[in-house]
């Protein structure tokens, strides 16, 4: 009998954090290292924040509060949520939660079963193919292409949908192709999932880059579409728009009080409650006049650096990339470099047993890593069922600009050293 339950084997990662053990070990070789890989703004949570979250703990609020979260910041976030998607919200449909992944795994714990099936977009966050495969449901990824600007249109998620359909999962802004889902776009996919949807199917919204749009854009939310709110959990967070990701502050609103109740339990379960001092910050960001000019400060550093960002990625033979709309990553297509480098090629060449634990993206991305000093997210990181011959790597924009410039200018000249390449698979024994 093994030490480990079965169903571990079908938990996911998150390689933007499990990277950080070849980062380490790169340091450790005096290697210089520009970091692309994780998410997370490069700016510390504002001044008018942090000092409610001090004076709360100097005050004594720090102990148990409510499971479901405090009342008071409750209330901030349904009124937020009324304000800018125009939908009726009820504090006891809120529930507050440590960051924003946490409703991804009380949803597949909710209203999943073995054998339902779950769609959800690929690329697009890892946890949630982590997620559905470790309940045992089916994953039925929405594969999102780079000719169509990484969206996806009504008919290509109504060819998924079947009776066995429990959940579909949307995430505009979107981690990691910056794509963002148009009014246009959502009213359409609103029609289908009225139109084929079971009625007990629940859409899961991941809207924590709500925040971060360019060019002009506003965000907009499947939730505000018509009956759509009676089906949509609704998930946002403190950590990317307001640079709070140490923080941990989450927050679902659930379709009914009943739902919400489920959602609470599982907190009382798992987490106890979120820091009631820590949420008490978290309502001084959603309510303060200051945090708008703050938020606008980092979009516009964003997208000076997404504009730069892209036309050096593109200035790279073998590289092609896309001009995101929202959030604060870039996905260029990296084929052109694999098969100038001959990645593909010796992908090609392996070993079954081998090849089957990596990619030729992956394979790029160390050789970027162990070689020049760049780390960055190759494609499998993000969904790996069905991406075979998809070769992406995701570059997060959340560094400093003298960083981007020197990071962009090693994976220029990494470019063109095929000899390196083949020289480091020699050397290297990553893969076994």
């Amino acid at each position: 009998m093994s030490v480990f339950a079965s169903r571990i084997a079908a938990l996911g990662t998150e390689n933007a954090f499990k990277l950080g053990e070849d980062i380490a070990r790169c340091l450790e070789r005096g290697i210089d290292v520009v970091k692309f890989n994780l998410g997370e703004p490069d700016f510390d949570s504002a001044p008018h924040i942090n000092q409610v979250g001090m004076d709360q703990i100097a005050a004594g609020n720090s102990h148990y509060c409510d499971p479901q979260g405090i009342l008071p910041f409750r209330k901030a976030i349904a009124t937020h949520l009324a304000n800018t998607r125009g939908i009726e919200t009820d504090p006891a449909r809120v529930v507050v939660t440590p960051g924003a992944k946490p409703p991804i795994g009380y949803t597949m714990s909710t209203y999943v079963d073995p054998g339902d099936e779950v769609i959800y977009p690929s690329p697009g966050f890892p946890i949630y193919e982590s997620w559905v495969t470790y309940v045992g449901a089916r994953p039925v990824p929405l594969q999102l292409s780079e000719e169509s600007n990484f969206r996806f249109t009504p008919k290509d998620l109504g060819a998924l949908i079947t009776d066995r359909t429990k959940v579909i999962i949307l995430n505009s802004p979107s981690n990691p192709t910056g794509g963002v889902l148009s009014r246009d776009d959502l009213e359409g996919i609103a029609e289908v999932i009225r139109d084929k949807a079971p009625d007990n199917v629940r859409v899961y919204s991941d809207e924590v880059y709500e925040h971060i749009l360019f060019d002009g854009e506003s965000h907009v939310s499947i939730a505000s579409m018509e009956g759509m709110a009676e089906r949509t959990v609704l998930v946002s967070g403190h950590s990317k728009g307001f640079a709070m990701t140490g923080w941990r502050l989450g927050y679902a609103l659930l379709p009914t009080r009943e739902e919400a109740a489920v959602f609470k339990q599982l907190n009382i379960n798992l987490v106890s409650c979120v820091p009631p001092f820590i949420q008490e910050a978290g309502r001084e960001a959603l309510t303060s006049p200051k945090t708008a000019e703050t938020v606008a400060e980092m979009v516009t550093a964003f997208q000076r650096r997404r504009d730069w960002v892209v036309q050096g990625l593109n200035a790279i033979d073998g590289i092609q990339c896309q001009n995101p709309k929202g959030a604060f990553y870039v996905f260029p297509n990296v084929q052109g470099v694999c098969e100038k480098l001959g990645v593909i090629e010796a992908w090609n060449r392996m070993p079954k047993e081998i090849s089957s634990r990596t990619s030729p993206s992956n394979m790029l991305q160390m050789f970027f890593l162990y070689r020049y000093g760049v780390a960055t997210m190759d494609r499998n990181s993000f969904g790996q069922i069905g991406a075979g011959g998809q070769h992406f790597l995701r570059l997060s924009i959340a560094n400093s600009m003298e960083q981007l410039q020197e990071g962009v200018g090693r994976m220029a000249e990494a470019s063109e050293d095929r000899d390196g390449f083949h020289a480091f698979l020699e050397e290297e024994t990553l893969w076994g």
